[in-house]
């Protein structure tokens, strides 16, 4: 069996152990060496097992990394929600969303998520499954835009794919200038996006002010 027909974990099946091991060690090396510099031999250096296993359960690097990020990502995404489907305010939601942004700053999922991102700029098939992966998301964000919009009497100009896209977008902005070391003094966007929230609220009173008085 050649590497890239090596069998890899179904995208929502349990992984055995060893799989769990390997993939806790590819976003251990991730976050040392980046892509670029990961090799399934430090992969499986660090996860002190046999290189043969990675190319048993993952075949490639490049299907061992996909399969962390689609774990990472399909946890996040059922978190996120869970959460803009509990009945809250949506500035509430927001603020919940930008405390979730920390979290996964820190937790190294966006390092991996945008080092793949860069990854399939060269790499087409790499690229189709991050598309896919962000297609999720953006779907979320276009059903919560669709319901600010009912709430609010309409969203401006845009339509609620177009919210939900620059939503999307604006996060991403704010992932790369963080994972890029700009600090507050210089990119203060951090504090910025929570703001947002604010104007949400604002919004929100607004609306709920009109609907009183008819």
């Amino acid at each position: 069996m050649s590497q890239a027909r090596a069998k890899k974990p179904a995208p929502h099946g349990e992984p055995s152990d060893t799989a769990r091991t390997l993939l806790a060690a590819t976003e251990a090396c991730l976050r040392r060496y980046g892509y670029a510099g990961l090799s399934t031999r430090k992969v499986a250096e660090m996860a002190e097992v046999p290189l043969s296993q990675i190319h048993y359960h993952f075949g490639t690097k490049k299907n061992l990394v996909l399969a962390l990020l689609a774990r990472q990502n399909e946890r996040l995404l059922e978190r996120q929600t869970e959460m803009f489907g509990e009945r809250l305010p949506l500035w509430k939601r927001w603020e919940i969303a930008c405390d979730f942004l920390d979290v996964d700053l820190e937790s190294g999922y966006v390092r991996v998520l945008l080092e793949m991102t860069t990854a399939g700029w060269s790499d087409p098939e790499i690229a189709a499954e991050i598309q896919k992966m962000r297609g999720g998301w953006f779907d979320l964000l276009t059903r919560v835009a669709e319901e600010a919009s009912a709430m609010l009497g309409g969203l401006g100009p845009f339509t609620a794919a177009e919210m939900a896209n620059m939503v999307g977008n604006l996060f991403y902005g704010v992932e790369v200038a963080m994972l890029s070391g700009f600090g507050e003094a210089h990119h203060p966007a951090p504090p910025a996006l929570r703001k947002i929230g604010k104007l949400i609220r604002l919004a929100e009173e607004k609306a709920a002010d009109k609907q009183s008085e008819t």
